[in-house]
């Protein structure tokens, strides 16, 4: 790894605090461009640098490097005073925009009737996605919570993207599902979700659950959080603090939502739809 590419690192892990996920992605994505080729990124033109890139044929990968190539680049430029004429930064590859997948209300807790409850992993299983349904928490953000986060009716998310902290309000049917997990779960542990072995759980086990319950992932719950506010009349900028979005144009995908849910109502109601 090049002093500069060590010194990029330093600076999201320290200055930028990205999460850790972030930081793996860009060190992993940086750090084999410079193995492949066995020299710094600052010393590779561009005709090499998209020779590599002519391999990711999946245009999401693609960008996902371009966004680490240009975020190292950019730091270099301002960092190490590279000169205006030498100043690199690549377009982004058009990609169909997907619009966010979302399950409704009913179908979600008919699912979780599903559940046996008649285990403290049933319950577990049974509160952690209703807990994530509730709260639109990322599921890295859920995983490390811990049982003192929980204020009354209000959680304190701390271990977030970006490390900004926010309140998010949790509803009662959510806190007495965990209430009861709690109630008969064999382990004592700061952790609040546990596995089979008192653990905290993994992302895998927890994409597990959710794909044995609602055959979908659990950002699928974060999405149907945000879609029911939506749907429901919640203000763009509310759902934005909710969601922890650094950018309101990130929470602008679930507009579609709206409209569509506006259009459905005129073609139901409307006499002349």
């Amino acid at each position: 790894m090049s002093t500069q590419l060590e010194a990029f690192i330093e600076f999201i892990t320290v200055i930028k605090a990205l999460s850790k996920a972030s930081i793996q992605a860009y060190s992993k994505d940086l750090c084999l461009i410079e193995e492949h080729y066995k020299t710094s990124l600052l010393k590779l033109d561009e005709a090499k640098i998209f020779q590599y890139l002519g391999s990711f044929e999946n245009k999401r990968t693609l960008n996902r490097k371009l966004s680490s190539l240009n975020a190292f680049y950019d730091f270099c430029y301002k960092e190490f005073e590279i000169e205006d004429e030498n100043k690199r930064s690549f377009k982004f590859s058009k990609v169909p925009s997907l619009l966010p997948k979302y399950l409704p209300f009913e179908k979600i807790m008919s699912d979780l009737d599903n559940i046996d409850r008649s285990s403290w992993i049933g319950l577990r299983d049974y509160a952690l996605i209703l807990f994530l349904y509730a709260t639109g928490l990322r599921i890295s953000e859920c995983l490390s919570l811990e049982h003192g986060d929980f204020e009354k009716q209000w959680l304190r998310v701390r271990h977030t993207k970006g490390d900004k902290e926010r309140m998010v309000p949790v509803a009662d049917e959510a806190l007495k599902a965990i209430k009861l997990y709690e109630e008969e779960s064999p382990f004592e542990s700061a952790s609040l979700w546990l596995n089979y072995q008192g653990k905290t759980l993994s992302r895998i086990s927890a994409y597990k659950i959710c794909k044995k319950y609602l055959n979908n992932s659990p950002h699928v719950l974060r999405h149907s959080y945000a879609s029911a506010l939506i749907i429901g009349g919640a203000d763009l900028r509310v759902v934005q603090e909710l969601l922890g979005h650094a950018s309101l144009l990130t929470t602008q995908v679930y507009t579609h939502i709206q409209k569509q849910n506006l259009q459905d109502t005129v073609l139901k109601y409307h006499p002349m739809a």
